[in-house]
């Protein structure tokens, strides 16, 4: 069963879902140890808004630390996160609060979640105006959290996209996809203006994240299905 933060409770209590304690931390929150170098301070800063190009492993990646770590997560607009192998990245299903289709008033459901979670992910329906975005913003800072958005999100202080992947595993028409070995870029303003790049196991044979040796990258390009497990979803009303 889902548990709820405290700042959900107006939600929570028209799903019958109790209220729980949030937890609160330092300036950074914590990721996975292969992607810290990708991030000027070796972890999402606090009050700060990161952006993926698309939702997928390395959206999931940039999760999975700080929930290992105790933080409370939201998905917010992204239906098919339910079925990815979320959980053997160290992200907490009991911690992980999950809203398929937020709906029209998807700005208003995201501040509920900023107000009882430290780490959302948002996939807007649609770009978000100015207007919305500085009035998430500014929730965002009076609450600490970090907005992670799949897709564009002007402003955002760091930016993070895979640029080239290959799959290993599959040889003379046969086998079974195993790893996906990939290029990942960061950039951004301020103290992530410097360009990053690193080459990821995204995700490695164990179906973890590593850091991988450029020497090993496989031939781009194929194709793979994401492995399964369930996550739990709430509905937005």
């Amino acid at each position: 069963m889902l548990a709820w933060p405290p700042a959900l409770s107006a939600v929570a209590g028209e799903l019958g879902e109790p209220g729980a304690p949030g937890v609160s931390g330092s300036g950074t929150l914590p990721v996975l140890a292969a992607l810290r170098e990708l991030l000027p301070r070796g972890g999402l800063a606090r009050g700060s808004v990161v952006s993926v190009a698309e939702f997928g492993l390395l959206a999931l990646a940039l999760v999975a630390g700080a929930s290992a770590d105790g933080a409370w997560c939201g998905i917010a607009g992204v239906p098919e996160a339910g079925v990815l192998a979320a959980a053997g990245l160290g992200l907490d299903p009991e911690r992980t609060l999950l809203v398929p289709d937020p709906g029209q008033g998807w700005p208003q459901v995201v501040a509920s979640l900023l107000d009882g979670c430290e780490l959302v992910v948002l996939r807007p329906p649609a770009q978000a105006p100015a207007q919305v975005r500085q009035r998430l913003e500014a929730t965002l800072r009076r609450r600490r959290g970090v907005l992670l958005v799949t897709g564009d999100w002007p402003g955002a202080q760091v930016r993070l996209r895979v640029i080239t992947q290959g799959w290993t595993g599959l040889g003379d028409g046969h086998g079974r996809l195993r790893a996906c070995c990939a290029e990942v870029l960061a950039d951004g303003r301020g103290e992530a203006a410097l360009t990053r790049a690193r080459w990821l196991w995204l995700p490695a044979e164990d179906g973890g994240v590593a850091a991988a040796d450029p020497a090993d990258v496989p031939i781009a390009g194929i194709p793979a299905a994401e492995p399964t497990r369930i996550l739990r979803a709430v509905s937005a009303g």
